[in-house]
C-alpha cells in the first residue's frame, strides 16, 4: 500500500514574460567608459545594439574624488584641482570618442559625473531612465577584483534595468 502525501503539490503558474522579441525597446543605452580598451570594446557592443535598436546612447565617465591623507591635525584633504582637471580631460576624450566611434551615426551624449562609479552608474540609468546598461568588466579575480573592486559586479547587483557585462576578449 503506497501512502499518499497529505502535502499537495505546488503548482507554479508559467512565468510570464516581460518582454517578447516582437516588443523589445530599448529607446536609451548606458555605456560607462573609464577609457580603458575593455570599456571602449564595450562601446562597440552598444554601438551595435543602438544600431539595430534605433536607441540613444549616454556615455559617461565617473571620477572618484581624490582624497589625499594629510597630517594627524587636519585629518584627509580632497584636491579639488586633481578633480576638476580630470573632470575636464575626461569630457574631452569623452566628445572626441563620440566622433570617432559613433561619428553621428546615432544620438548620443557624453557626461562626466564625480563620486564612487558603481553608484554614479546607477543614479545616472534611474535619472535618465535607461533601458539597458552595456558595462566592461576587467576579468579580474581574486586578490585583484579585492584589489580593484568590482564596480560591474555592484551594477549589476543594484541596477533598475538589465545589465550587459561584455568579458575583455581571451
Amino acid at each position: 500500500m503506497r501512502l499518499k502525501s497529505k502535502k499537495k503539490k505546488e503548482q507554479t503558474a508559467p512565468r510570464k514574460r516581460l518582454v517578447s522579441a516582437d516588443n523589445l525597446v530599448i529607446k536609451k543605452i548606458l555605456v560607462p567608459i573609464d577609457f580603458s580598451e575593455h570599456s571602449k570594446n564595450a562601446l562597440q557592443y552598444a554601438v551595435s545594439f543602438a544600431k539595430q535598436f534605433q536607441s540613444e546612447l549616454i556615455l559617461v565617465y565617473v571620477v572618484e574624488p581624490t582624497i589625499y591623507p594629510a597630517d594627524f591635525s587636519f585629518g584627509q584633504v580632497a584636491v579639488p584641482s586633481i578633480e576638476k582637471e580630470l573632470r575636464e580631460r575626461g569630457k574631452v576624450e569623452l566628445d572626441q570618442l563620440v566622433e570617432t566611434q559613433i561619428a553621428g551615426a546615432l544620438p548620443a551624449r557624453a557626461m562626466v559625473r564625480t563620486g564612487k562609479p558603481f553608484l554614479e552608474i546607477i543614479d545616472t540609468a534611474v535619472e535618465e531612465e535607461v533601458d539597458l546598461i552595456i558595462i566592461a568588466t576587467h576579468g579580474h579575480t581574486g586578490v585583484e577584483h579585492i584589489l580593484f573592486g568590482g564596480t560591474a559586479e555592484k551594477v549589476v547587483r543594484k541596477a533598475p534595468c538589465p545589465v550587459l557585462v561584455v568579458r575583455p576578449m581571451e
